[in-house]
């Protein structure tokens, strides 16, 4: 018998996927943080935490370890010398494959074939698949990149109010409710930011759709800016060759309301999630239909 491992290792958490031949899942892990930057060794536990939690449940034993195809998707893989670290590591598998988490969300979207993901998300960038090949737009890391993203949101939100409480700009709701998280004291926010990192600048955009949806009309500023990056990236992602395009990532349900409608219309469902994506990098085939 052969079985099939997929795993999704990113800077949140780590999950496992296990099927059989026949793609039934028959075991499941979840662990931590598990991107490359956590370093080799505290990566290699995690990986074979999540991917023995899978074989313990599905009730494999060291013989059948020896049956499973891997495929992984991590986080921060593209680090220099990454994957010559990976390569050495040893999980007692058939074979391991790896890629990035993007691609094996980008592989599980479109079943496999070429296609592109636009992920908005705390940041913001494009995966994408033309005639086999891979490539990315955009992700460059913020401030710099991200546009659209949840961190841009934040920290456009974070400018409004810092210029609403010197009097540069009016004051609104939105302004109203982010200096309230630093009492409106412009000397707390400031030290605040000079610690932030994108995920902290990402905890407001939340709000920012909030105010946007309620018709503040900085907020409205703020989202439609960032609905035009989006829009932008598609465009640029079929200029480039793709002939499918799937929003994923945690802000894209409540961005893709304001875009317009010839943009929405471009886009397609995702087929599957990145653990599918995983499971395809192992070596899984489904039958069609």
């Amino acid at each position: 018998m052969t079985y099939y491992l997929g795993i999704d290792a990113g800077g949140s958490n780590c999950r496992a996927r296990l099927i059989d031949a026949n793609g039934a899942v028959i075991g499941n892990g979840r662990s931590g943080t598990a991107n490359a930057r956590i370093g080799i060794d505290a990566l290699f536990e995690t990986l074979q935490d999540t991917a023995t939690q899978a074989l313990t449940e599905a009730g494999l034993n060291e013989a059948q370890r020896a049956q499973v195809h891997a495929g992984m998707g991590i986080a921060g893989i593209t680090r220099p010398g990454m994957r010559e670290a990976l390569a050495k590591l040893d999980f007692g598998f058939a074979s391991v494959n790896y890629a990035t988490d993007a691609q094996i969300a980008n592989l599980g979207a479109h079943g496999g074939q070429d296609g592109a993901i636009l992920i908005i998300g705390t940041g913001s960038a494009a995966q994408c698949r033309v005639d086999g090949q891979d490539f990315t737009i955009g992700g460059y890391g913020f401030p710099i990149s991200d546009e659209g993203s949840g961190a841009a949101l934040g920290l456009s939100a974070m400018r409004h109010a810092l210029r609403a409480l010197d009097g540069r700009t009016r004051k609104t709701p939105l302004s109203a409710a982010v200096t309230e998280r630093f009492n409106h004291d412009t000397a707390q926010a400031i030290a605040w930011m000079d610690q932030a990192t994108p995920r902290d600048y990402g905890t407001f955009a939340p709000l920012v759709m909030d105010y946007a949806e309620a018709d503040d009309a900085i907020a409205r500023s703020i989202v439609e800016n960032a609905a035009s990056h989006i829009e932008r990236f598609i465009e640029t992602i079929f200029e480039r060759g793709a002939t499918r395009c799937t929003l994923v990532g945690g802000l894209a349900p409540r961005m893709q309301p304001w875009l317009r409608n010839r943009t929405v219309e471009r886009l397609s469902e995702a087929m599957g999630d990145s653990l599918d994506g995983a499971l395809r990098l192992a070596g899984y085939v489904s039958e069609p239909g």
